[in-house]
């Protein structure tokens, strides 16, 4: 993993090397003005990331943002071929809402692929269907240029990594964050591959 600069902020914004290879650092220099992992969950809150996407979903229906707000909706950037750090977060997600107290409804959950090549309506739509994964996730995919749009939103980063030597011959190095939206679409808070169910449960109880 190394750190991604596409925005200033500490250490914890990194790029997740599915595969081992490491990502090019991007340009950028937008700057947050509050958060961090050492504070509260309630106040990892950027008003500098999030905004609009229009992507296609795992069942081929285009979708927006508006078409998610009114309840709390988590976003995850990953991809079907990544071997171990995707699984890892979204089976920690998983876990986490089913530690949450009895009656609470856990969020929408979205995974944007971060690899449109591979990455068809199709193939999202078996691997949402993991029975460690969230229930109910959506997978969302689009064409390089609208998933660049969306990760640009949410200033997360993603690199196309080649691997001659391996069957699947590129990985896709990434950004390894959760975010939490609240219903109208803001960023209420985010995740880090340092949390835990535990912890995400408890932060999500806290604030929905």
């Amino acid at each position: 993993m190394r750190t991604s600069l596409s925005f200033v902020l500490p250490a914890f914004l990194l790029l997740a090397a599915c595969g081992g290879s490491e990502a090019p650092a991007s340009g950028g220099t937008a700057v947050a003005s509050s958060g961090g992992t050492q504070s509260g969950c309630a106040s990892r809150a950027y008003s500098e990331i999030g905004g609009p996407i229009s992507l296609i979903d795992h069942t081929g229906a285009r979708v927006t943002q508006e078409m998610y707000k009114g309840q709390p909706t988590v976003i995850y950037f990953g991809f079907t071929y990544c071997p171990d750090v995707c699984p890892a977060a979204l089976s920690t997600l998983g876990a986490a809402y089913r530690r949450l107290p009895e009656g609470e409804t856990p969020p929408q959950t979205l995974l944007i692929s971060v690899d449109p090549e591979r990455d068809t309506p199709e193939a999202l739509a078996t691997y949402i269907t993991t029975p460690a994964f969230p229930a109910g996730l959506t997978g969302l995919t689009g064409t390089p240029e609208e998933i660049r749009a969306a990760a640009d939103a949410f200033l997360a980063d993603y690199a196309r990594i080649e691997q001659p030597e391996s069957l699947a011959e590129y990985t896709m190095d990434h950004t390894n964050l959760i975010y939490v939206m609240d219903a109208d679409w803001r960023l209420k808070t985010f995740f880090t591959h340092e949390d835990t169910p535990e912890t995400i449960s408890a932060c999500l109880t806290e604030l929905f």
